[in-house]
């Protein structure tokens, strides 16, 4: 029935409310898996609900040859809470990121014909599509579809001596994700940030942040690239930004701001009056009400200090990563395996995803309580205590 492209759990789910969902069996989960960092809100949300309930009574969609009011309302909040400068919306993360790669050729092509190239970082993750397939680097994902689009250049990320190596004269953009989520939310050092914005500068090459994962809240900022010390010209956005409504967005500033033209780019469904209207609800959340300000950052120490005193009962948990309510348990691939732990969580009652180099992920909704995190570590102490039984 449906095409095989997922390895999904054997179980359905019907509804949910807040951080819980609800089998069709009637059983409970916490989930903190949130959507893979989309359900900011958490299930059932009635800022979500409300928006879509009285924006479907007004326009759900009128196509980009006209303005629309939430469409240009969240624009102006995308803007005015960063340096960034212009925008264009999308149905998904890797649409935006699309779009990136579409502005880095066009920027490159405008001061030479051989600056084409694209440089992306080892163990990233852009999307599954063409050409987000062609910078995302893993192997595994890319062999099985080549030859995909050319002039991309893979760099060890972190690596400054490999960067140099790599960026040049006919370089036009170099993208990665701040924190790489699939790879198992492996940060960039500042000492590689600085490097990147070196050679950049030194070079007229674009910046490229793919923040759709590490973005829009989850770290404790709104942008990730707060934390860093960087702007990019070019910023991929999307999964929280709709709180589970299908949405995302490439954000441009300077220089990256007018490569394109009426002709250039389109999307029948991008930036329809009725994802916007949640678009500006969510944020309206996230900033006006301070969530981020007063929940995610807070609840993500919380999290982070419980999640420490988990490690202490446990020798396979090796390290605890990440900032603000993009956390990840790191363990010890040689005892215990992450699918393993995500499994056992699942039989308990708690979702949790798994991430490359043996991670698990834990992704709470932005208004989890500390109550919540509680019952969760409780949940994960139960599991660490059957998994070191395996072990024995």
């Amino acid at each position: 029935m449906l095409l095989n492209v997922y390895s999904r759990f054997d179980i359905v789910f019907e509804n949910g409310k807040g951080t819980y969902i609800y089998d069709d069996k009637g059983n409970e989960y916490l989930d903190f898996v949130s959507g893979i960092s989309v359900n900011c809100l958490g299930h059932a949300s009635p800022v979500i609900t409300d928006a879509l309930t009285e924006q479907s009574k007004k326009l759900v969609h009128i196509s980009n040859l006209y303005y629309s009011k939430p469409q240009l309302e969240l624009a102006e909040k995308l803007t005015e809470n960063s340096e960034m400068e212009r925008v264009f919306f999308t149905n998904s993360g890797t649409e935006a990121v699309e779009l990136a790669i579409k502005i880095a050729r066009k920027f490159g092509g405008s001061i030479s014909k051989d600056k084409t190239e694209i440089i992306y970082m080892t163990d990233s993750f852009h999307g599954r599509s063409t050409g987000s397939l062609a910078i995302t680097g893993q192997k595994k994902y890319q062999e099985p579809f080549e030859p995909l689009i050319p002039d991309v250049t893979e760099c060890k990320f972190n690596d400054c001596e490999a960067l140099v190596k790599k960026v040049g004269k006919n370089s036009a953009a170099i993208i990665l994700e701040p924190v790489q989520g699939e790879s198992g939310l492996e940060e960039a050092t500042p000492e590689f940030i600085k490097k990147i914005k070196e050679l950049s500068e030194k070079y007229d090459v674009l910046v490229i942040f793919d923040e759709i994962q590490c973005g829009m809240g989850r770290m404790g900022t709104l942008f990730a690239y707060e934390q860093f010390n960087l702007v990019p010209d070019v910023i991929t956005i999307a999964k929280s930004l709709g709180g589970g409504v299908p949405i995302g967005a490439c954000l441009t500033r300077d220089k990256a701001n007018d490569v394109l033209v009426p002709g250039d780019h389109g999307s029948t469904y991008g930036g329809n009056p009725l994802v916007c209207a949640v678009g500006n609800a969510v944020l309206t959340e996230l900033l006006d009400k301070g969530l981020i300000k007063n929940n995610v950052v807070e609840m993500g120490k919380y999290a982070a200090e419980k999640l420490e005193e988990l490690k202490g009962k446990a020798d396979f948990i090796q390290e605890i990563r990440g900032k603000g309510l993009l956390l990840g348990i790191k363990l010890d691939s040689s005892k215990v395996l992450a699918k393993d732990f995500v499994a056992e969580a699942l039989k308990n009652g708690l979702l949790l995803v798994g991430a490359g180099n043996n991670v698990v992920r834990y992704f709470p909704p932005f208004n989890v309580s500390g109550e919540e995190i509680d019952k969760s570590i409780e949940i994960l102490e139960k599991v660490v205590d059957k998994l070191k039984n395996n072990i024995k």
